[in-house]
């Protein structure tokens, strides 16, 4: 059988080659169509070299690079293709050496080449595709400042919970404290000696702001502390 490349062929480049789940393929309706095969007879060639790979020890190969899978033709009936990689396709293509064959499996070879090409470099989106991409993009940055704001305000409340009183707010405790015993002391000198009024004031204070010393009371609560410290009175 002679092959022409005619006009309608030179069309059909541009669809030699396609993608399918993930691989650049072509089937056996492409080929039949272009090489001018019946389709039952590009089934029989792909039938016969599998046979061969399978008796060679290649069934992975085969597994891999043949697809048997369907179609639906124009009268919407299910009919039977097999998807061809690159590697299967060429080794069906070997037995196709006219002149004119040579010329469509160049055809074939360019496509997967191109194909490749197209798939492993960047995608251009577009303008649909960058703007949905940049809202995604401002909505994840927009949820990981929350989460960031978040786990900073929890790590600041864990900090602020922790802290104790510094020296110098120790000293100023410890301060307030003498002052209002000297203060009170002639109002209750009567009943209390000093001693008694400090143990007071210590023992009110633990237990005021859940410390076992003035010195672990939380920074946070230095300025309650004073002036609860200031307005304190014992108990009789």
């Amino acid at each position: 059988m002679r092959y022409e490349m005619t006009k309608e062929t030179v069309k059909l480049v541009d669809k030699l080659v396609f993608v399918e789940k993930g691989k650049v393929v072509t089937d056996s309706l492409t080929v039949a169509e272009v090489f001018g095969k019946e389709h039952k007879n590009v089934i029989r060639d792909i039938g016969a070299q599998g046979d061969k790979l399978h008796k060679a020890g290649e069934s992975e190969f085969v597994k891999l690079n043949f697809e048997p899978t369907s179609y639906f033709d124009k009268s919407n009936r299910k009919q039977f293709k097999i998807n061809l990689t690159e590697d299967a396709f060429t080794i069906i293509a070997m037995s196709y050496i006219t002149p004119e064959a040579m010329k469509f499996k160049v055809k074939f070879i360019q496509e997967f080449k191109r194909m490749r090409e197209e798939l492993s470099g960047p995608k251009v989106l577009s303008e649909r595709e960058q703007l949905i991409a940049s809202m995604k993009l401002s909505l994840s940055n927009s949820e990981e400042l929350t989460a960031i704001k978040t786990e900073v305000a929890e790590i600041k409340e864990q900090v602020t919970n922790k802290i104790t009183l510094d020296h110098g707010e120790q000293q100023a405790i410890n301060h307030a404290i003498k002052q209002r015993v000297e203060s009170i002391f002639p109002d209750f000198e009567q009943n209390m000696n000093k001693p008694k009024l400090y143990a007071q004031i210590h023992s009110h204070l633990r237990r005021a702001f859940a410390s076992p010393s003035y010195r672990t009371i939380k920074s946070k609560d230095f300025d309650e502390a004073m002036a609860w410290i200031r307005a304190w009175r014992p108990l009789l």
